[in-house]
């Protein structure tokens, strides 16, 4: 059962769980969708992320325990919502060399051959969990165990758009060149974010991706 936390004056926070991994991103995606579609009085803005839920809202016009209990009913409701369409990619990727400077630093770390690493990156399926951190990039559940791999220990003052990165539990790809601390593993020409696009981020919470091999140097 979720819990409501009062994040501050302005914001409550619905906690699903507090796995990266766990089954709670459908919850999350319903109730976002609910309350995007059928907004409760007051609301400002939504943040989806792993297993949880941040609702802003004005705290002028709604007081915060209504709102609270409003939240609440819909939850007791929740299972069942219809799902949205979700939609599969597949991400050309080069992985090594220029396009993943971090590669080696990634296989020396979990004990595996590059063509290893490489190979189970791009071996499993995706799910993108939530959109964040900069525009359209996707935080992606499912990377193999084998691959977890702390985050650099310095994050780099540029990481180039379309870079393949792991971080811990989680791949990404980052759509925008940016600052960023994640293992760069390969580079994509696939396009995430088009801010003259009608859905400028490409990939949305649900979706589910697949990395295909281009090229793969050392």
């Amino acid at each position: 059962m979720a819990r409501l936390v009062h994040a501050s004056d302005r914001a409550l926070l619905v906690v699903f769980d507090d796995a990266i991994r766990g089954s709670s991103g459908l919850d999350v995606r319903a109730l976002y969708a609910w309350l995007r579609d059928d907004p409760p009085e007051a609301l400002v803005d939504l943040h989806p992320a792993y297993s949880t839920l941040l609702v802003c809202y004005d705290p002028l016009r709604r007081d915060p325990q209504s709102l609270a209990d409003e939240i609440g009913r819909r939850l007791s409701s929740l299972a069942g919502r219809p799902e949205r369409d979700v939609f599969s990619f597949e991400i050309p990727v080069r992985y090594g060399g220029r396009h993943g400077p971090d590669l080696g630093e990634v296989a020396r770390t979990t004990g595996l051959p590059e063509d290893e690493v490489v190979a189970l990156h791009a071996g499993a399926e995706y799910e993108v969990r939530f959109v964040g951190f900069s525009p359209g990039f996707p935080y992606l559940a499912g990377l193999p165990q084998e691959l977890h791999t702390p985050r650099r220990p310095t994050p780099r003052g540029r990481v180039h758009a379309g870079s393949v990165a792991i971080a811990g539990a989680q791949a990404g790809v980052y759509p925008v060149s940016s600052p960023g601390g994640w293992n760069v593993i390969g580079r994509t020409e696939f396009v995430l974010f088009d801010p003259a696009k009608a859905k400028p981020a490409t990939l949305a919470p649900g979706d589910r991706v697949r990395f295909r091999v281009v090229e793969h140097k050392t």
